[in-house]
């Protein structure tokens, strides 16, 4: 067939990706759970009738990124016996490609003319899932067992007909049916309408033209990708970031990534990286792929089209039995954030001295709960208190962004208004603003992280999962510096205090929470940071007048706060002098 020139190429990759967030539009605006409708706790992908992404622009990078090897085991098992009409489920991360159980993923098959011509899916986080724990979340969990309903690849609507007996077995299994059942609904109706739009695109060309496209939108990835790495210096470079606790005791973990860097292809090795532990925070194989691609192409660049004619040129070695390949078992509802946040942050520090100016400073992780209970009207609900979230790190040419939620979602995951947060649940929300010097100092200032206070009018079930609240776990970048670490506290009605525990599930009375969340690292020199906007800064209350003198070396003088110029220049001379002593 005649050779699709590049205008057409980016057409058609520009159709798919609108295809995508379509399906996207049609779950949000048609989903039960808050977590989608608020919070878009989901994506859609597109696949080719062999199982390769296409297309993922809707939703979160560590959702989809892994989204193949889904489709593969789905090719695998229902071989021969894929017809139009049917819908098949997955969620389990060791037989069905899935990233962690509460990730439902519907994958439609698309026909033209009798011919399989590709493949819809959504990837949903689920309300509640059963489980040891209400709302996905089990920190006392030692086996998948304890997480949740396992879901291998199963055909949920057959030639139009949906399963009863296989859709009543999953309603069972979650204290949330009621709203496990519309987001279901949401997730088939959200694939119906792409699989129509993406025939409606396909019928002018035909499955041989439509199947064309996404050869060479394919190869265009490969391509792109192969021009990004031949960039970089050829050589093995290191990274790494730790695990200090696994649920139940205070542990020293790592996930060490070496990455060889050739010019023809990638080898992200792990080799090193700690065995699997007890607690939740393993990772399947299909999420430390989605987390390598995630941590990849955030690095070298957008322009990267995000398929998998990128991983053609990406070997990835991960050891059986370790953190970011655990053998079951081994539970793994963490995986998404932690951890991929880590696989993440030792990408992004080996291949920074390779390309300094793209270095990404470290974001920190998380330090809220769940809350799960009933309402006054005895309806039960699970709430993910996002209110409080991390900053993210700083990059060369500007700040982190204060507030953005877990780095996997890459701003993916939406936060929720407070007036909608009150509304769905029996909360009052006292307070939400962004933490005074919460960011990691830099030329580039880290995001700072926010703090939210929240009533809790109703006894009720607290997952915690205080990642961020035991050592920092930022990082500055060429001279930037670290931010610090985060907190989780209660008030009860009777005045007294209670420090949660980092990791663990409890059952509590009407409380105020207050959630404080850190910030992101800080990328060059603080004392490279032009007076003016460390003072604005301070203006705007994200660093006080003492942070602005023993980080940034900036004196501010007077009521009105003005800048001391030649008190500054001797301050920031002094510091330097400090910072070059052994």
């Amino acid at each position: 067939m005649k050779e699709i020139d590049p205008i057409s190429l980016a057409l058609g990759q520009k159709q798919l990706d609108h295809i995508c967030r379509t399906m996207g539009w049609v779950m949000a605006r048609t989903a039960r759970s808050p977590i989608f409708s608020q919070s878009h706790d989901f994506s859609c992908f597109i696949g080719s009738s062999s199982g390769q992404v296409v297309s993922q622009a809707d939703g979160i990078p560590i959702h989809t990124g892994g989204g193949g090897i889904a489709l593969a085991r789905l090719l695998e098992t229902f071989k021969g016996r894929i017809n139009p009409g049917d819908c098949f489920l997955a969620n389990d991360p060791y037989v069905a490609g899935g990233n962690h159980l509460p990730d439902f993923t519907i994958m439609r098959p698309v026909f033209l003319n009798g011919a399989l011509i590709a493949f819809t899916c959504n990837r949903a986080h689920q309300s509640d899932i059963g489980g040891g724990a209400a709302g996905t979340y089990n920190p006392r969990a030692e086996e998948i067992f304890h997480e949740g309903l396992r879901i291998p690849v199963v055909k949920l609507v057959s030639q139009g007909e949906v399963q009863d007996d296989i859709w009543r077995l999953i309603l069972l299994n979650s204290r949330t049916s009621d709203l496990l059942d519309g987001d279901l609904r949401a997730m088939l109706g959200s694939t119906e309408i792409g699989g129509n739009r993406l025939q409606d695109m396909a019928t002018p060309m035909g499955a041989q033209g439509l199947d064309q496209l996404f050869g060479s939108l394919l190869d265009w990835a490969e391509e792109s990708f192969l021009s990004a790495i031949r960039k970089l210096t050829p050589g093995t470079y290191t990274g790494e970031d730790f695990f200090d606790h696994d649920c139940f005791e205070a542990i020293d973990a790592h996930i060490k990534a070496a990455i060889t860097v050739s010019a023809d292809e990638v080898l992200v090795d792990f080799a090193g990286t700690s065995p699997q532990m007890r607690g939740f925070k393993n990772s399947s194989l299909a999420n430390t792929r989605s987390a390598v691609l995630f941590g990849l192409i955030s690095f070298l660049g957008a322009h990267i089209p995000r398929n998998d004619g990128v991983f053609r040129r990406i070997r990835i070695e991960a050891p059986e039995g370790s953190l970011v390949n655990a053998k079951p078992p081994a539970p793994v509802t963490s995986a998404t954030t932690y951890p991929a946040h880590q696989i993440i942050h030792a990408i992004w520090q080996a291949l920074s001295p390779p390309a300094p100016d793209l270095s990404c400073a470290g974001w920190s992780r998380i330090s809220h709960c769940n809350t799960s209970g009933t309402d006054d009207s005895g309806r039960y609900y699970v709430a993910y208190q996002w209110l409080a979230q991390p900053g993210a790190g700083a990059v060369k040419g500007r700040d982190g962004f204060n507030v953005m939620g877990q780095m996997t979602t890459l701003g993916g995951l939406a936060l929720p208004e407070v007036e909608d947060f009150e509304t769905s649940y029996p909360f009052l929300v006292e307070r939400q603003e962004f933490l005074t010097d919460g960011g990691g100092p830099g030329r580039y200032r880290g995001g700072t992280g926010a703090e939210a206070t929240i009533h809790v009018k109703y006894p009720a079930e607290y997952s915690f999962r205080g990642e961020g609240n035991g050592n920092p776990t930022s990082f500055g970048v060429l001279g930037g510096h670290a931010a610090g670490i985060g907190s989780c506290s209660i008030r009860f009605k009777d005045g007294s205090s209670y420090v949660p525990p980092r990791f663990g599930v409890e059952r509590l009375p009407p409380l105020t929470l207050t959630i404080k969340a850190a910030g992101g690292g800080g990328f060059g020199s603080p004392f490279e940071r032009p007076p003016e906007e460390v003072l604005n800064d301070v203006l705007d209350g994200m660093v006080s007048p003492e942070q602005a003198e023993t980080d940034y070396g900036v004196i501010l003088t007077g009521k009105d706060l003005q800048v001391d110029e030649e008190e500054t220049r001797a301050r920031r001379q002094e510091l330097r002098k400090l910072e070059r002593k052994p």
